[in-house]
C-alpha cells in the first residue's frame, strides 16, 4: 500500500512549494489522500480485513489533522487543496 518513489516525487512536483518538499501540509495532504484512495480500493476487494481498516481510519484522522492545522495557517492554501484533491468539507 505504500507509495512508491516516483509517485512521491510527482506529488511533491503538483503539491510542493519547490522541488525537495516533502513537509508541507499541501504535500502530505496529498500524499495521504493517495494512500487512502488504495486503501479503499484494497478494502473494496478483502471486505474481511480489519487490520488495514484500522489502518485506513488512522490516516484518514491524520489527514483531518493536517486539513485542520492548514485552515488555521492558510484559509486560501486550505481551499485549493480541497478543490484540487476534490475533498469535501
Amino acid at each position: 500500500m505504500a507509495l512508491t518513489k516516483t509517485e512521491k516525487a510527482s506529488t511533491v512536483d503538483n503539491y510542493g512549494r519547490h522541488a525537495q518538499d516533502t513537509g508541507s501540509p499541501e504535500v502530505q495532504i496529498a500524499n495521504l489522500s493517495e494512500r487512502i484512495s488504495r486503501l479503499t480500493d484494497h478494502l473494496k476487494e478483502h471486505k474481511h480485513d480489519e487490520h488495514s481498516r484500522r489502518g485506513l481510519l488512522k490516516l484518514v484522522g491524520q489527514r483531518r489533522r493536517h486539513l485542520n492545522y492548514l485552515s488555521k495557517k492558510d484559509e486560501g492554501k486550505y481551499r485549493e487543496v480541497l478543490a484540487r484533491l476534490g475533498l469535501r468539507r
